[in-house]
């Protein structure tokens, strides 16, 4: 029996390896699910949801290209990262047959393209309070990304250091606690995990959604998943997320905003078993 943070099997050393996406694997019995996280995240920001849902569910937590232990590609197109992500599957966990999938924000966005693009590869596809539709809150992280490239990382000494840098701008403690787990060091100092650079020239894309014209619907179950105080999902979205995805059902986390795995992580838990676990 594997550890609750096994890593994912090897990838082979061959021409036709898949991409070296970081994974953990959490949990060893029940069906698989993928979860795919938002900007500057991180698979293990999952890892309490993935313990939680023990035993019923085997639980990957993957670090998006750009983030985490991930490589940097030079790219952040939904179509470029949607392509990686379903090349490592196919050769890794969905090479015996389709997964469950969940997305959060941006990696919502990821697993809706994947889902369309490959959708032998998903069995379920959870997606987690984000729309197929250009999102409003690039202002918000193109702050983020400026609060965060105008730290002075050599003058750094500590992890407090970054933080104090950060309050002027970031008033909210969790969201600078979130935003600094991107923050690494090492002897010759702090650097910054994620590609901040890539990520602030493609906010544009990472904000947007692509014209998917050549792809059928999504024809398998679909949990479209809300906070209640959230401003990423909206009635005037609902029409686009049908005809994509016309198996799609909604539900409406009360009292939870963006983040709505950690601001409301037992009805999170708890919907996401349901759907995931029950015969449809």
């Amino acid at each position: 029996m594997t550890s609750p943070d096994a890593a994912a099997p090897e990838p082979s050393t061959s021409d036709t390896s898949p991409p070296a996406l970081h994974t953990t694997e959490v949990g060893s019995t029940g069906p698989t699910v993928v979860f795919l996280h938002g900007l500057f995240g991180q698979g293990r920001n999952f890892t309490q949801v993935a313990k939680a849902l023990q035993p019923d569910l085997r639980s990957v937590l993957v670090d998006l290209p750009n983030h985490g232990r991930s490589p940097w590609t030079g790219t952040a197109d939904y179509e470029t990262v949607a392509e990686t992500v379903a090349t490592w599957l196919r050769a890794t966990y969905a090479a015996q047959g389709p997964v469950h999938l969940v997305g959060h924000s941006m990696g919502g966005k990821v697993a809706m393209v994947l889902a369309l693009r490959h959708p032998d590869l998903v069995d379920r596809l959870v997606v987690v309070d984000i729309s197929p539709a250009p999102s409003d809150g690039a202002g918000e992280f193109e702050h983020l990304l400026g609060a965060l490239a105008g730290l002075d990382l050599p003058a750094l000494t500590s992890r407090a250091d970054a933080d104090a840098g950060l309050a002027d701008q970031i008033d909210d403690e969790r969201v600078r606690g979130f935003l600094l787990q991107n923050l690494r060091s090492g002897q010759d100092g702090f650097r910054w995990q994620a590609d901040l650079d890539l990520l602030r020239r493609e906010l544009a894309a990472i904000a947007g959604f692509p014209v998917l014209d050549d792809v059928a619907p999504f024809d398998h179950p679909v949990l479209w998943m809300a906070g209640e105080r959230s401003a990423y999902v909206q009635p005037e979205h609902e029409p686009s997320m049908r005809s994509l995805f016309p198996r799609t059902r909604q539900v409406t986390i009360k009292g939870a905003g963006h983040w709505v795995h950690s601001e409301r992580p037992e009805a999170f838990v708890s919907a996401l078993r349901v759907f995931l676990t029950a015969a449809l």
